[in-house]
């Protein structure tokens, strides 16, 4: 790992996650009636889970929206869910005010054109290993893993080593 990788993620007070395709492994299955299912991690989950409680909350930022993201984002306990944000840049200004951080404070993990915005200003951007070559050249670091299939957990592992707190948290789940 890098040490400017280490350094930057030292620096996360905030998590944005992307949905489909970071979250999600980016396949949307409809029903018969029109609901539509998706895939998440019970891994990124934990991951999130643990980041909250380091003290570094998670918002969840996506083009689309539905019942079934609002439902991970219960189980995950996360702060925010912003549903409808094709131009993700939008709400960035009221994210860092309400949350009160600085860019350098954020790492941003997205996977396809619509997170280029958000990918050039966080202070931490990281793409899934199945991103877009777009998203993979303009990020700090890439996954090992792909989207939906871990790579949310490789990030909060990355942010809690880098802080020096995994060892802790770990601790947690030993007894």
């Amino acid at each position: 790992m890098e040490k400017e990788i280490l350094e930057k993620a030292k620096n996360i007070k905030l998590l944005l996650l992307d949905v489909d395709g970071v979250l999600t492994d980016g396949r949307i299955i409809y029903d018969s009636k029109g609901k539509d299912l998706k895939f998440f991690d019970v891994h990124d989950g934990l991951g999130v889970y643990m980041l909250k409680k380091a003290g570094v909350p998670t918002v969840l930022i996506t083009a689309g929206g539905s019942k079934t993201l609002k439902w991970r984002g219960r189980d995950m306990q996360v702060e925010a869910i912003y549903e409808g944000v094709s131009c993700k840049t939008s709400i960035l200004n009221n994210i860092l005010k309400k949350f009160k951080v600085d860019l350098g404070n954020i790492c941003f993990v997205g996977d396809d054109l619509l997170d280029l915005g958000l990918m050039r200003r966080a202070g931490l951007s990281i793409a899934v290993f199945n991103a877009c070559p777009e998203v993979k050249a303009c990020a700090h670091y890439i996954t090992l893993k792909e989207g939906g299939r871990g790579a949310v957990r490789e990030v909060a592992e990355l942010i809690l080593k880098a802080k020096g707190l995994w060892n802790d948290m770990i601790k947690d789940y030993e007894t």
